[in-house]
């Protein structure tokens, strides 16, 4: 099942969506918005489900679903909270400025509290007031959770996932070491991120395994390819493990959205890999590049985003159909 929110108000509008994104009908008999079906799932998910079979036989009035009038999914949450599940990521951005790499990163998932009370829509512009800051895209899976208790188990957390869906978690890459450095975390380095037109059931989606989305995460940079990485690969920490984390003291409200960080895979080697146009599956930010270039040729070459610059975040199918639709934006000045 695939569901999405036409924009419209704070919360937008619910309407289920065809299989291969070309259609919609609405949801408002069942859930006015995404967050009211979460909030009452074990009603609202088979109805919805309904809906979503009478959609694909035809059998209900229906539009077409443009991706352009989306919000994302949830246009604002309860919660949002990413985590760093593909350690090598980590590495190598800590290997390109020398820094030690704690052993416990390997074990303990890292995660922070993003701001959730208002994102940016799949095709909305990237506000940057000033170049210097250094902006990044990144390319992420996240999910959306039910109600998941306190001291939930890998189990009940995993059970907890209601849908799935990718993320353009912008960052302000220059902003982040003065925020560290006061030992508080991120703040005005993070501000509003993106999520794809469509949320998927784990069911509908034949990757998702374990915890995992698996795929390839297409990340292109004003029309050329950046990244390929498979979001299945080189995930050190799966959803089960990073919304445990999220809730080993505190409960997690339905709607609560978790993010994987920023996918990474690793060389066949085991190093830092290669661009896409030197036969490797590329990267998922810039930031990455940069430490590659850092680490390979002692200087980062590669810009952060600057006006103009156009960003493509998707995932396909073996058909070549978009799965979630895509996150398609560009840097405006603000």
């Amino acid at each position: 099942m695939k569901l999405a929110s036409l924009k419209g108000g704070r919360d937008g509008r619910l309407v289920v969506v065809s299989n291969d994104l070309a259609w919609y009908t609405p949801a408002d008999r069942i859930a006015f918005t995404l967050q009211d079906a979460l909030d009452d799932w074990d009603v609202c998910e088979p109805e919805l489900r309904g809906l979503a079979e009478s959609l694909e036989h035809d059998s209900v009035p229906k539009a077409r679903f443009r991706e352009h009038d989306a919000a994302s999914p949830l246009p604002r949450a309860y919660q949002w909270a990413d985590g760093s599940a593909y350690v090598n990521h980590v590495a190598l951005v800590r290997r390109a400025r020398n820094a030690e790499m704690p052993g416990s990163f390997w074990t303990d998932p890292l995660m922070y509290q993003g701001g959730s009370d208002g994102f940016l829509g799949p095709r909305d512009p990237i506000p940057l007031a000033d170049e210097a800051w250094g902006c990044d895209l990144e390319g992420e899976v996240a999910v959306i959770t039910g109600d998941v208790p306190l001291g939930a188990s890998r189990a009940e957390a995993l059970a907890a996932i209601r849908l799935v869906l990718l993320c353009n978690d912008v960052s302000l890459r220059n902003l982040i070491p003065g925020e560290l450095e006061k030992g508080f975390g991120f703040f005005q380095s993070k501000p509003a991120s993106a999520f794809s037109p469509v949320a998927v059931t784990p069911d509908a989606l034949p990757g998702f395994k374990d915890g995992k989305l698996h795929g390839k995460l297409e990340i292109e940079l004003n029309g050329k390819p950046l990244g390929e990485a498979d979001a299945g690969v080189d995930m050190t920490f799966d959803f089960g493990a990073l919304i445990a984390h999220a809730a080993k003291t505190r409960a997690l409200s339905a709607g609560t959205i978790i993010g994987s960080g920023t996918v990474s895979n690793r060389g066949p080697d085991g190093g830092p890999g290669k661009p896409i146009g030197e036969g490797g599956v590329g990267y998922s930010c810039l930031a990455e590049v940069r430490s590659v270039e850092t680490i390979m040729t002692g200087a980062a070459t590669t810009p952060f985003l600057k006006v103009g610059d156009r960003v493509r975040i998707d995932m396909v199918d073996p058909r070549r159909h978009s799965i979630f639709g895509a996150i398609e934006q560009e840097v405006v000045g603000a």
